[in-house]
């Protein structure tokens, strides 16, 4: 009965943007529905927020993956390289002296 909840759970909502509070009220009503034990309930909310932290850290590294493939793709620079060029400009800075001379 639990495994048929958690499926049905998971189908129908977005596990990347429940919110703990959401989903703990969510599996409240259902575990008061289908009539499971106080420890019943408190496993079931453990076990989905733990897929829920799981599912929202998974779709964060997708965005990042993404968001790094576009900025490759339209040749801009990352934060790392602007602050290696930017070392770069201060060491040459340095050698030249303070009136570029």
């Amino acid at each position: 009965m639990v495994d048929l909840i958690k499926k049905a759970f998971y189908t129908g909502l977005g596990l990347a943007v429940l919110t703990k509070d959401k989903a703990e009220e969510m599996v409240r009503e259902i575990a008061e529905q289908a009539k499971l034990s106080e420890s019943e309930g408190k496993e079931l909310v453990d076990s989905l927020m733990k897929q829920s932290d799981q599912a929202r850290q998974d779709f964060q590294s997708k965005v990042d993956e993404a968001v790094q493939a576009v900025v490759k793709r339209m040749h801009l620079a990352t934060r790392d390289e602007l602050e290696s060029l930017r070392a770069k400009v201060e060491e040459l800075s340095a050698k030249v002296g303070p009136h570029g001379s």
